[in-house]
């Protein structure tokens, strides 16, 4: 534990030792990614796919070691006990800081399958990276906007669809589909400027939710309804201080819901009820998270 060495020197050791555990990984990645992309074989493609999955909890592994061996964090993890790597899942979180991410590879890293993110097609185009979203079979959305269709009504539809067919391969593998329904990070400022209801919450955008479980419905029946909180942390936190050991606590609290039936294959854009059903389900736990971020924070100041 070298807890004691001055925040700066941690935080720029970590920084240090992630990227060399990223440069040490990468080219292991790019070879598989490539055996994968030349031999486009079934066989050989689920063999790769398994790899680069190990490959990245590996990564993620060696990253939460350096934590664990700067910093002293006390984890407060609720409802972790029943997960599992061979169920599919959709997680959704409210989003904090930079730091969420990390954080909840930390706690979820080898307790479900690995976690991955709808993403436009046009990253794919991301030099490394954009091989190694595609090699960690990232799904690739396909969003044509209203006006598109309106000037080509043919292509009505079609973006589910292809997306559905990229999704095809997670029929047969388990999946975690990783979501944050605010967009964006929470700020007081963010908070004023929407009017959100909420007090630790911005307003959810139902609608990137509707597409992921509009485009895989059949296998996407379980959410993990995260939330994540920082007690102590009374001003905006960043990645910096998540490498540096300056947050001492955190919580992450995790409710598994089953998904309602309505909602698995559903058409969000072209019905009417769907939508504002669909809207309602996600305030309603929208609020139950708010209720729950407030009793967490609460629960801290009292044993403070």
């Amino acid at each position: 534990m070298l807890d004691f060495l001055p925040a700066p020197l941690k935080g720029t050791l970590a920084a240090l030792l992630v990227l060399i555990n990223t440069l040490i990984l990468f080219p292991f990645l790019l070879l598989f990614a490539l055996l994968k992309l030349v031999l486009p074989i079934i066989a050989v493609r689920k063999g790769c796919t398994l790899v680069l999955n190990t490959i990245a909890r590996v990564w993620i592994g060696v990253n939460n070691l350096v934590m664990d061996t700067l910093h002293k964090v006390e984890w407060d993890v609720r409802g972790a006990e029943q997960l599992s790597r061979e169920h599919w899942y959709f997680v959704t979180c409210n989003h904090q800081s930079w730091a969420d991410i990390p954080a909840i590879q930390y706690v979820l890293n080898s307790q479900i399958p690995l976690l991955k993110f709808f993403l436009k097609k046009q990253l794919i185009w991301v030099p490394l990276l954009g091989v190694a979203w595609w090699a960690l079979d990232f799904p690739f959305m396909h969003r044509h906007t209203k006006e598109q269709i309106a000037r080509k009504p043919e292509l009505k539809g079609k973006d589910i669809a292809a997306t559905q067919a990229a999704c095809e391969k997670f029929r047969y593998t388990p999946v975690t589909v990783f979501n944050f329904m605010e967009g964006t990070r929470f700020t007081p400022a963010k908070q004023k400027r929407q009017n959100s209801p909420y007090k630790h919450l911005l307003k959810p955008r139902a609608g990137g939710t509707a597409f992921v479980l509009g485009a895989m419905g059949e296998m996407l029946h379980t959410m993990l309804d995260v939330t994540i909180v920082y007690p102590g942390q009374n001003r905006s936190i960043g990645i910096w201080d998540y490498l540096s050991g300056r947050i001492r606590t955190i919580v992450i609290d995790i409710r598994v819901r089953e998904i309602p039936s309505q909602f698995l294959g559903m058409d969000y854009e072209n019905s009417r009820e769907t939508r504002v059903e669909f809207q309602r389900w996600v305030s309603e736990l929208w609020a139950e998270k708010d209720a729950r971020i407030e009793a967490i924070k609460s629960e801290s100041l009292n044993q403070s």
